[in-house]
């Protein structure tokens, strides 16, 4: 079928779709006007640039995506949009919004239908705005006559008080008479006397619900629900669960009692808020869980928006030149492994009598953060508020132990003001740091030590030391006035609740990689006028589980996309999640136990971790060699380009890269290069269609300039040693460096035939289906022992292991069909 056929074929499946649509549309009651607002509105959805990024994943058309957006005559987005007042945010931003809100209501059922169970999830951007969507996303609704609106915030008292406020005052309080309100800040939900009926149908307009994620609040208010099942006819309900990735998936008790509440409930929807798609996405489906079986929608990245990239640069499966890729800016520290032992204890028979010292990187991280706090004095711009937030331990003694050796740090940094010394060392850690990170690349001026000296003085006096958890008095609180805070915490800060300002932060090592994820989304948002000087402090461990996850979340995000645009339903999408190699590090933390078996079609595959000892490198480089020995004798013809530095052998046999997997060596912290779970699928994929019986192996150097800077393998085969340098916030002395990246765009399609300079990810994946579908690639990197970075980035360092080292990378065919393992 041609392309122009095909388009036709859709465009014409796509009017009948419609059609068939439009006469329930107009019982549910949509005038015509509207109906062919809607009808334009999403038959050329995919070519209009508003929902670029935003994209739903969903079961469309199996019910009409009936809401169109405001309309003359509503009341509580007129309101909504009115009380944000000088809050309003910029015309564009402001847009997306609207878009994304309206996106969301359209994939709800219509209120007016007897009886419906939706269940869907948004993926948001952590601390961008999510709190803003729901309320907007609860206004539409209302307005369209949903009239129950219970919100699930959190499992945290803090985090429930912090959602209750938000929606108190950006729904209820333009239109107070019109709602009712069911909790307050100050109180969770408790059963009135009065049953329902008494309550909800006394004004009639929609009711506003805001709990904690907790049994015995839900097992409450289902109670007391219950008491009226003939009421609940005529409440259109919308459940909006604000962290849907906690504890949904990893609680056996929450999920069964938000699920009753939603079977009590005849006209019930239920839209998991979650900035870790994953989560949702590993509910099995089944009659009394969450999963999102009608929509997935994935909201737009802000504009101005911090994100992982500024600490990790892009994706490295974006790159093309490898020695040239985005490593985001120099804001990392690392905590050497020696201060752990001064600031956690190390068994739970010390947390009693622990106290915890303050090492050179904690008085470092506290003294740049008031560094900062006074520069922002100078720029005098962004949110008033300055915070630092130090999360060592989960333990709330331990938080309490802090107090006073912090304290006792501020008191003797405000008395060395007067030390000519003391001032000479923060003018060098100021001076050091701002050199790193220039301020003209986030459009700021850098400030002078002296201009800042003179806000210091007030800094440190205003400078609060406190803890933030389950047992504390003093809780961080930003109504009466600015804040400049160094906070103490735990879980309830390493989730949703809100620090204003934040610039430094000091992580040590989290228990898991789930708690790891958390304590990372923390870090992202909004910083206008400080963008260029946040810091974190961090472990070389932690700061590597934070590439990983970093690393998986971005692949979740692109086959979310992907899954868009192709129109795959949310069963299907998440067939392959669970299957996904690079995701298995969240899996395995969120779910406790290991997944038998992963996907690989239509994947990249690449080395990016290396112990830098001789022994493991010398193994790895025997294993190379035996490999093209065999390729050698073994391939069917070879592509020789020595002037290039460059080997193609093609059509090798399966065995003998499944013999090179068995010998070669990964690193441990290589999640998605696991050579059991790549022979297990190659194997598969022999044995279920026939495919990957052969292999193109390619040997990739460069030419060589002096004779002195090459690698020979068998056969006098010699190619000159590539440079791949190391990632600079990876400690040198460990025995471990990560390049980040290894494998380019244009090596992964060198043994497909035509032009592919010019080739995208796209085109290089389609060309392979046409071409090879059933052979995959496997390229040997011989990378210099040295690789001084060709650069003068301060993101980069010399590889310096102790002998040369040989990186892998893999392209694997996708299947014809999905399947979950092949």
């Amino acid at each position: 079928m041609s392309d122009n056929v095909d388009a036709l074929y859709g465009t014409f499946r796509l009017v009948l779709e419609l059609s068939h649509c439009a006469a329930r549309l107009e019982q549910l009651g949509l005038n015509a006007r509207e109906i062919d607002a809607l009808n334009a509105r999403h038959a050329l959805r995919k070519e209009q640039a508003m929902w670029r990024g935003a994209g739903p994943v969903d079961a469309w058309p199996s019910h009409a995506l009936w809401y169109t957006g405001p309309r003359e005559g509503d009341v509580y987005w007129p309101a909504f949009v009115h009380q944000l007042g000088p809050h309003t945010p910029h015309r564009a931003a402001f847009t997306a919004l609207d878009d994304a809100s309206t996106r969301i209501v359209s994939h709800l059922r219509h209120p007016k239908e007897p009886s419906f169970a939706t269940r869907g999830l948004v993926v948001a951007y952590p601390q961008s705005g999510t709190a803003t969507n729901i309320a907007a996303v609860i206004a539409k609704a209302a307005d369209r006559g949903y009239r129950l609106f219970i919100v699930l915030a959190g499992v945290h008292n803090a985090l429930r008080e912090q959602m209750q406020m938000r929606l108190t005052q950006q729904l209820i309080g333009p239109h107070p008479a019109r709602w009712v309100e069911l909790t307050t800040t100050a109180r969770d939900f408790q059963p009135t006397i009065t049953p329902p009926a008494g309550v909800l149908g006394a004004s009639g307009g929609p009711a506003l619900c805001v709990v904690k994620k907790n049994v015995t609040v839900l097992r409450k208010l289902t109670k007391w629900l219950a008491a009226a099942p003939s009421l609940l006819h005529e409440y259109p309900t919308l459940i909006i669960d604000t962290e849907a990735d906690q504890p949904s998936v990893a609680s056996a008790s929450i999920t069964p009692r938000i699920g009753s509440l939603l079977k009590l409930l005849p006209r019930a929807a239920y839209v998991g808020y979650t900035h870790t798609p994953l989560a949702g996405l590993l509910l099995e489906p089944g009659a009394d869980d969450l999963f999102p079986e009608d929509f997935i929608v994935t909201l737009p990245r802000p504009d101005h928006y911090s994100g992982p990239e500024i600490l990790f640069g892009g994706a490295a499966r974006e790159q093309d030149d490898p020695e040239q890729a985005d490593d985001g800016y120099d804001m990392i520290r690392l905590i050497p492994d020696e201060d752990v032992p001064q600031l956690r204890p190390i068994s739970r028979a010390q947390v009693e009598d622990f106290t915890p010292q303050v090492p050179d990187s904690l008085r470092h991280a506290v003294e740049y953060f008031w560094l900062v706090a006074a520069a922002r004095h100078v720029r005098g711009s962004g949110t008033p508020h300055n915070t630092m937030l130090i999360h060592t331990s989960v333990n709330t003694t331990v938080h309490a132990s802090f107090m006073a050796p912090l304290q006792a740090l501020r008191a003797h940094a405000a008395h060395q003001l007067a030390s000519p010394s003391y001032l000479e060392h923060l003018r060098n850690l100021w001076q050091h740091e701002t050199r790193l990170v220039p301020a003209e690349d986030f459009d700021q001026e850098t400030v002078g030590f002296a201009e800042l000296l003179a806000h210091l003085p007030a800094v440190l006096q205003d400078c609060r030391i406190l803890t933030d958890n389950a047992s504390s008095n003093d809780r961080l609180d930003y109504t009466p006035g600015p804040v400049t805070a160094v906070v103490v915490g735990g879980t309830t800060l390493a989730r949703g609740l809100a620090l204003e300002g934040m610039s430094v932060g000091y992580f040590v090592t989290a228990v898991t990689a789930y708690d790891t994820l958390h304590q990372m989304e923390r870090w992202f948002g909004f910083r206008a006028g400080y963008a260029d000087l946040p810091r974190i402090w961090m472990t070389d461990e932690l700061s590597a589980g934070w590439r990983e996850i970093i690393g998986a979340q971005t692949e979740l995000r692109q086959q979310l996309e992907r899954a868009a645009d192709e129109g795959t339903s949310p069963l299907n999408l998440a067939l392959r999640v669970r299957s996904h190699p690079q995701l298995r590090i969240v899996r395995a933390a969120k779910q406790g136990q290991p997944i038998v078996s992963v996907s690989y079609g239509g994947r990249r595959v690449q080395t990016r971790y290396f112990h830098t000892n001789a022994s493991w490198l010398r193994a790895n480089l025997q294993a190379a060699d035996t490999l093209v020995a065999a390729s050698i004798s073994h391939a069917s013809h070879t592509q020789a380009h020595p002037d290039l530095g460059r080997y193609l052998f093609y059509n090798v046999p399966a065995q003998l890269v499944i013999d090179f997997l068995t010998s070669y060596q990964f690193h441990e912290r290589s999640s998605d290069a696991d050579p059991y779970l790549l022979i297990d699928y190659i194997e598969k994929r022999i044995a279920r269609a026939n495919s990957l019986r052969h292999w193109n192996v390619a040997l990739l150097g460069k030419p060589s300039e002096t004779g002195d800077d090459t690698l020979t393998f068998a056969d006098n085969i010699t190619v000159g040693r590539i440079v791949r340098s190391r990632l600079a916030s990876t400690s040198p002395e460990s025995d471990v460096a990560d390049i980040k990246t290894l494998m380019s765009r244009r090596d992964a399609a060198i043994d497909l035939a035509g032009d592919i300079n010019h080739l995208s990810e796209h085109g290089i994946k389609h060309a392979r289906r046409i071409q090879l579908p059933h052979t995959g690639l496997l390229a040997l990197y011989p990378i210099d022992k040295t690789s001084a970075p060709s650069t003068t980035k301060k993101t980069r360092a010399p590889l310096n292991a102790e002998e040369h080292v040989i990186g892998v990378g893999m392209v694997l065919p996708e299947p014809e069909t999905i399947d979950s393992t092949v």
